[in-house]
């Protein structure tokens, strides 16, 4: 992949596998974790040897074409025992082979470097063919001897039949399927066709094409004009499972018995082998696979995402749900409570006192409203309104996740609930923590105030006046006459008493007016800094791990496409 090395393509998968986390269905977060655990060992292990295996059926001539390939009689078919039932191996360049052997869980080994007849007699059992122009030729493919340490080495591996009824040499496949740097796929005239071998393995491993090889075995029993046909419809089947692009251009027609076509095989094994980019390949082909498994729970898209629009609604239903707009109301009906009760006529002020202030029924009435001072009266929140509260969320959630699909979706749906339960107790502390105020004095309440009190001074000096000439009358005492005002019949002291009455009064009512303009801008300010609280508590409950969830998605997807 240009621009990406083997080992940032590993950490971005690892990375993404990361952020599956609870996300992602368990079985394939697991399966994508061994992935790379392979990968991570066979880097760790021999670079200089290629692990080729031989994968085949019951009868396909798999073992006879693996002791024909390497020219010694190292694997025991069918003469023996019916079928093979343990990995056997044959190496050539032992230095470093035996961790990776170790890895592989191969015991059985034959190291074939030096003479055919010394592996042989390693083996007892091994017998050399007599054409040893075979051998030689393998020598040279391979580049063993003098040059192998130049040339790098080679395994091959004889592998128990895939369709065994043993469940153990299964395994022993299903296992090398996903260990073997190349796989060749050995098929017989017979069963070529066989749903079990193209469906369970062929096709799982359809992404490994570029390190894997097929070979129609057994050719000897076709007529030479049946050939072509049956290796055409192999390849029709093989294109069919999604292995294209495979080392051989096409599957090659090869036979043990005769030898026809080994040379053409054992010439690319040994190309192979000297080339030493197998094992890259394969891994390149797993990380290929990882990455294909986690996109498949990718959700197929991108969310909308969080958008103002979304938010604004979302800090909306909040508002109405925390029940603000009575709040803010109540703040009203205190401020003019207050403001009556400083600019109101002040004999009839006492009446005020009567009235309970709104604000602290809720205990919101203090001035020293802080962070440290969220206890309330607020009524806990009903069940209607904690539905409110889940319907807002939801909301909001299927808004920003439209787009993605599972599991993402309900992952960003799950992160927008995350503190649900917490929220309406969040909503009554944004609500607490604002500055209500609602008893600071404004400053024309204290001109209107000293005003009202002019008004009733003057208005009792009249009625002072007053009472002292009618308790003089009353006991007959002569006192002048109370002076006059010219232009007005009415003596001074009861222009006192009318203009102090109807000032306060007149005073009273112009301080209503301007309370009740007052009383708009009070509102308007405490509803902004409720607003302004609950759009904080939106974004600590609800938005902000939405947003994370979204990110966590957009940062999965970006590791997945930079490390295709």
């Amino acid at each position: 992949m240009p621009g990406h090395s083997l080992a940032q393509r590993i950490e971005g998968i690892e990375e993404a596998l990361d952020l599956a986390q609870g996300r992602v269905d368990p079985d394939a977060l697991d399966s994508v974790s061994a992935l790379l655990e392979r990968t991570r060992s066979r880097r760790e292990l021999s670079a200089e040897h290629t692990v080729i295996g031989f994968f085949g059926a019951t009868g396909s001539g798999k073992s006879s074409l693996f002791n024909a390939v390497i020219g010694s009689k190292v694997a025991t078919s069918a003469a023996r025992r019916p079928t093979t039932s343990t990995a056997q191996a044959a190496i050539w360049g032992k230095t470093g082979s035996e961790q990776l052997l170790d890895w592989l869980e191969v015991e059985n080994r034959v190291f074939m470097d030096g003479s055919a007849e010394q592996a042989a007699e390693s083996l007892n059992s091994a017998e050399v063919p007599k054409d040893g122009g075979l051998w030689q030729r393998m020598k040279s493919a391979v580049g063993r001897a003098e040059t192998e340490t130049r040339n790098g080495g080679l395994i091959l591996l004889d592998l128990p039949d895939f369709d065994s009824v043993e469940k153990s040499n299964r395994a022993i496949v299903e296992r090398m399927a996903g260990y073997v740097d190349v796989l060749v796929w050995v098929f017989d005239p017979q069963k070529y066709a066989d749903a079990v071998i193209h469906h369970e393995f062929i096709k799982p491993l359809a992404e490994h094409g570029a390190v894997t090889m097929a070979v129609l075995n057994q050719s000897d029993r076709l007529a030479t004009g049946e050939i072509a046909g049956v290796l055409d419809s192999l390849q029709r089947l093989l294109a069919e499972d999604g292995l294209t692009g495979t080392m051989l251009a096409a599957p090659i027609a090869v036979s043990a018995r005769t030898g026809d076509g080994i040379d053409r095989l054992r010439s690319a094994l040994g190309r192979v082998a000297v080339e030493k980019s197998a094992a890259v390949q394969r891994i390149e082909a797993d990380l290929d696979t990882a990455v294909d498994r986690l996109l498949e729970h990718d959700g197929g898209g991108e969310p909308v995402g969080v958008t103002s629009e979304a938010v604004a609604t979302l800090e909306r239903d909040l508002y109405q749900s925390a029940n603000a707009p009575a709040v803010v109301k109540a703040a009203g009906e205190s401020y003019k409570l207050h403001a009556s009760s400083h600019t109101g006529w002040i004999p009839t002020r006492w009446l005020l006192k009567m009235r309970k202030d709104p604000l602290k029924r809720l205990n919101l009435h203090r001035e020293d409203s802080g962070a440290e001072i969220t206890r309330s009266s607020l009524p806990p929140f009903s069940p209607a309104q904690r539905s409110a509260v889940s319907s807002a969320i939801r909301h909001f959630a299927n808004d920003v996740s439209d787009g993605v699909g599972e599991p993402w979706s309900h992952s960003i749906r799950t992160a927008a609930r995350t503190h649900e339960e917490q929220l309406p107790q969040g909503l009554e502390r944004a609500i607490s923590l604002t500055d209500f105020k609602a008893q600071k004095k404004q400053w024309w309440w204290s001109v209107l105030n000293v005003v009202q009190w002019l008004c009733l001074v003057t208005m009792v000096a009249g009625l002072v006046w007053l009472t002292a000439l009618a308790v003089a009358a009353y006991f007959q005492i002569v006192l002048p006459d109370p002076p006059t005002v010219q232009g007005f019949p009415l003596p001074v002291p009861t222009l006192l008493v009318i203009t102090g009455l109807f000032a306060g009064i007149l005073v009273a009512l112009f301080g209503k007016l301007i309370a009740l303009a007052g009383h708009r801008i009070y509102t308007r300010r405490i509803a902004a800094g409720i607003e302004r609280n609950i759009t904080d508590v939106a974004e600590s409950y609800v938005v902000a791990p939405t947003t994370e969830e979204i990110r966590r998605h957009s940062t999965f997807r970006e590791l997945l496409g930079n490390a295709r």
